[in-house]
């Protein structure tokens, strides 16, 4: 455990800028806004306007909104569509916001960083707006504010590409070796390998944790609970 510790304190000590992802860091977007009933929801809209080819097979039993999304960029590339989808997607994450549950120790963890001296922002692949409206009822917005990146109507910037990443750093003049990311997927980290930038693992269940491994994510770069990172932090206080 000491060890673990030691490893995780050369981890984040040095981090003066600090990239969160959203939907698992921050909060459980979809707690209580169930995401399986958003990504129906975007599938009967396609359908009920006749464009249900559009998807492949299975698409109607997708759980995941960000993939029927995915799904018509494929199939139906720079078309007026996908803004469309994207913006339904969008509002969607907006209402979900309502009933997002704040993930453990994540707000504390915000407000340390910051009081120690550490830049922080967003980089996600949901929605901007959603992003914002969800730290506001937080009280947080202006320990991230102006730097929020999140999903862009061009789905190719979006993570495992490190755009966001990339702007991130850019707006913040810093140099990808003063930056960690903290996130919970394997996109999450390939963006970060690809940005050059540290990567901190968040997996809450042991599936979590063994899609970041097959990842190549090292087995003392995950945390279960952002909790030892807390406590890390507040000894530097």
């Amino acid at each position: 455990m000491a060890e673990e510790t030691e490893k995780l304190r050369e981890l984040i000590t040095p981090a003066r800028f600090v990239l969160f992802d959203f939907d698992g860091p921050i909060c459980r977007l979809f707690a209580g806004h169930s995401a399986k009933r958003i990504a129906e929801e975007l599938v009967r809209g396609l359908e009920q306007r006749g464009l249900h080819g559009l998807l492949p097979d299975g698409m109607r039993e997708e759980a995941d909104p960000q993939a029927v999304m995915h799904a018509v960029a494929a199939r139906h590339p720079g078309s007026d569509l996908i803004a469309e989808v994207e913006e339904q997607l969008s509002e969607q994450e907006l209402r979900a916001t309502a009933t997002a549950w704040p993930t453990p120790y994540a707000d504390p963890v915000i407000q340390t960083w910051v009081n120690v001296g550490a830049r922080l922002a967003v980089t996600t692949n949901n929605s901007a707006r959603a992003v914002e409206r969800y730290l506001t009822s937080r009280h947080l917005k202006q320990c991230f504010a102006p730097h929020i990146y999140g999903r862009t109507q061009n789905l190719d910037l979006l993570k495992p590409d490190p755009y966001c990443l990339n702007r991130a750093l850019s707006a913040m003049g810093a140099e990808p070796s003063a930056a960690l990311m903290i996130g919970d997927t394997p996109t999450d980290y390939e963006a970060a390998v690809r940005a050059g930038v540290h990567f901190l693992g968040y997996a809450r269940n042991d599936h979590k944790v063994g899609l970041l491994r097959d990842a190549g994510v090292k087995h003392e770069h995950i945390v279960g609970s952002l909790e030892p990172v807390l406590s890390l932090l507040r000894s530097r206080g």
